[in-house]
């Protein structure tokens, strides 16, 4: 045989030897994902979001938002910063050395703080920055994601993966790993500060992501990325501990829930559904075999922006979309006064809105 063809026929073989036996970190488990309806009723396409006024951030990321007693807005950034909008601009106010992703403040304008690295954390109202929780029921805490807190101040967390560590691959790789795992890893917690208890309320879910009270506290809604709906879990009353359905089938990856003083609901979709990976949610070998390949081979977040506000009753408010994804990878919102304030994966820049919008659709 010549040189050159045994030189092809041994890469050959190195190259399928790769990609059926080189270890890779995931062990996806076999799911039926719901038909994709695509972008129809009530999420018809439209240009709500093609006019977004921008204001750059000193890093990109601006993921979570809260706002203060003050009405200030405060957010986290992809370099661990915590910047607070002023009228002069942008303030930095801590850093974390890690990935801050949801915030919220209690009664006293402390910030609470899940940092995908360092778990929960809390910036006091005098600038002090504390670790409050880096481990529950034995479990070190891998991928803290949101928070939503209680009149009482109780923290509710969602922690998006027990198996994969954010700070291992980055916020957005590790999700990619574990939402093509589709393991059911994720789990919500209970934190209550005054005795520094923590219990997990909820487990087996796929990459959990966004939480937020509703029903006077008495439920919470659980986002679960790796499934495109929304959960409700009851907290109190005759369903306590029982979970369901409260969306489902959204359009795209449902990312960070945010919940307005008027009771719509913002929900992030950070990108549309992948097709690829739907086709091969029951083929957990062809799952490893793509997790083998180059990242930018594999399914990516797609640019598409579009965020949605929906009421207590699950009906949906407002469908806000960009499908040219000028500003792309949102996920979620936050209303301050006459502007919606809108939060994004990747981009180095919040979104800005002018409200009250003048139609739904």
């Amino acid at each position: 045989m010549p040189a050159w063809k045994l030189a092809v026929a041994s890469a050959v073989v190195a190259l399928l030897a790769y990609l059926s036996l080189w270890p890779v970190p995931i062990e996806p488990t076999t799911w039926q994902p719901p038909i994709d309806r695509g972008y129809q009723l009530p999420f018809n396409p439209n240009q709500h979001l093609a006019q977004l006024e921008r204001l750059n951030t000193p890093a990109p990321g601006p993921e979570g938002f809260a706002s203060n007693s003050k009405q200030q807005l405060y957010f986290g950034l992809s370099n661990g910063d915590i910047g607070r909008l002023t009228a002069d601009g942008i303030d930095i106010v801590a850093n974390t050395n890690g990935r801050p992703l949801g915030l919220r403040f209690d009664h006293d304008d402390n910030l609470y703080i899940a940092d995908a690295y360092q778990g929960l954390l809390r910036l006091t109202n005098t600038g002090q920055l504390q670790t409050v929780l880096t481990e529950v029921a034995g479990e070190p805490l891998r991928y803290a994601n949101s928070l939503a807190l209680a009149a009482d101040g109780t923290v509710f967390m969602s922690e998006s993966s027990t198996r994969h560590a954010a700070a291992d691959y980055g916020t957005y790789e590790t999700s990619l790993i574990d939402i093509n795992e589709h393991g059911g890893s994720g789990r919500v917690i209970k934190f209550d500060p005054s005795s520094g208890h923590a219990r997990v309320l909820l487990t087996k879910l796929n990459f959990t992501n966004g939480i937020e009270l509703a029903d006077n506290d008495n439920s919470l809604l659980i986002t679960e990325t790796g499934h495109y709906r929304v959960l409700k879990l009851y907290l109190r009353g005759a369903k306590q501990g029982q979970t369901e359905v409260f969306l489902e089938n959204l359009p795209g990856f449902p990312d960070n829930l945010s919940r307005d003083s008027d009771g719509t609901y913002w929900l992030g979709l950070v990108s549309p559904r992948n097709a690829l990976l739907d086709s091969i949610a029951d083929k957990p070998a062809i799952r490893k075999l793509v997790q083998r390949l180059p990242a930018f081979l594999r399914p990516q977040a797609s640019r598409y922006g579009h965020l949605i506000g929906f009421d207590a009753a699950g009906e949906i408010r407002y469908n806000l979309q960009d499908p040219e994804g000028s500003y792309a990878h949102i996920t979620g919102a936050e209303r301050i006064g006459d502007t919606l304030y809108i939060s994004s994966l990747h981009e180095p820049a919040i979104a800005m809105l002018p409200w009250p919008i003048k139609t739904l659709w």
